[in-house]
């Protein structure tokens, strides 16, 4: 009796945390949005930024808030939050932890048609005609991706398809890179592969926003599938998910969301792989009920990258997605040991 109380007290304990879990997440990212409008060159105390947001106060204050950090904030938790959601989707689709926003190709096809412009003198990097041609060439790797896997190809087909054509778009970037007409377009290609913020402005964010509601959209339709498929393929046919659908929709997703994002900000790591590992125990391991956690703990992640990077004394400002890469990288090796342990702890 004492061992059935100790259990319902537990599981009511875990319930409560996972009905606070979005809330909390939520407020936690609008605190790092806050800060991230304050943090930088210019220190900006609470009042100045809620005063330059408003419109009222010093018209300097006012240009930094507006005019600078406004859309890099805007960015930093738009772009994080689509790679929260889209790691959480694909794990979710492939019953795969390891699954990431790049398996598609999309990402690094977004990242060839950027690059592609910058190498050949068209635009520079900060032109919002890069943004452009990026998303061109994400929507591109999409209908190369149906068109070499056929519009019934299985999760596996599709997978390596995927595969090839990442490969591929990488490869064609490192062309590009290496055949740059000057040391100077070599240079702002490989700053831009670094994944950065900096300098983006509200023209960005109107580019890049559409497509990421979009994809995020089509993301969030297929949770009940998602939970469905933890059973099996065979099992969730039988209740009705239309699977080609669903692996026709997510593709289209992560392409939608996530190129929108690189579009913008070049390659960014780690986010959404980590960032579903970092919730995924709060919500019993339901790909349904991660998805919104996910999504708001990518939004953090970036976020917080994105004003650690303003913080760190250089003489040039850090690219974010090198900070990712190191702040996720080594969580992710301590989240692969402490599976490991638990794994351990059940077979003994």
């Amino acid at each position: 009796m004492e061992a059935l109380t100790t259990r319902a007290i537990e599981l009511k304990g875990r319930g409560a945390r996972q009905r606070l879990l979005v809330p909390g997440l939520a407020v936690l990212v609008c605190v790092l949005f806050l800060l991230s409008l304050g943090v930088g060159p210019v220190f900006l105390p609470f009042h100045a930024v809620v005063d330059g947001l408003l419109g009222t106060g010093d018209e300097a204050a006012r240009l930094i808030v507006r005019e600078i950090r406004l859309p890099r904030a805007i960015l930093s938790v738009a772009i994080g939050f689509s790679l929260g959601l889209a790691g959480a989707s694909l794990q979710g689709l492939l019953r795969n932890p390891l699954a990431s926003p790049s398996l598609f190709g999309a990402p690094s096809a977004a990242a060839f048609g950027a690059v592609l412009v910058i190498a050949f003198g068209v635009f520079d990097a900060l032109s919002f005609f890069l943004p452009m041609a990026a998303m061109l060439g994400a929507l591109l790797s999409v209908g190369l991706l149906l068109l070499i896997a056929g519009p019934r190809a299985s999760l596996l087909v599709i997978i390596l398809a995927g595969l090839a054509i990442s490969s591929l778009a990488g490869a064609a970037t490192s062309l590009a890179l290496n055949l740059a007409p000057n040391p100077f377009a070599a240079l702002e290609i490989a700053f831009w592969l670094l994944g950065s913020l900096e300098d983006r402005s509200m023209q960005h964010v109107w580019i890049a926003l559409p497509f990421i509601i979009a994809g995020s959209l089509l993301l969030f339709v297929d949770g009940a599938a998602f939970r469905a498929l933890t059973l099996g393929e065979d099992a969730a046919a039988s209740l009705g998910i239309r699977l080609n659908r669903v692996r026709l929709r997510v593709v289209l997703g992560v392409a939608l969301a996530v190129g929108g994002g690189v579009a913008v900000a070049g390659t960014i790591g780690f986010v959404g792989l980590v960032a579903p590992h970092l919730v995924r125990p709060m919500v019993r391991n339901d790909p349904a009920r991660l998805m919104w956690p996910a999504a708001l703990a990518g939004a953090a992640l970036l976020t917080a990258a994105d004003v650690l990077v303003r913080t760190i004394p250089a003489q040039n400002e850090i690219k974010v997605g090198v900070v990712t890469a190191l702040i996720g990288a080594p969580l992710f090796i301590v989240l692969v040991f402490r599976h490991r342990r638990s794994l351990t702890g059940e077979v003994s």
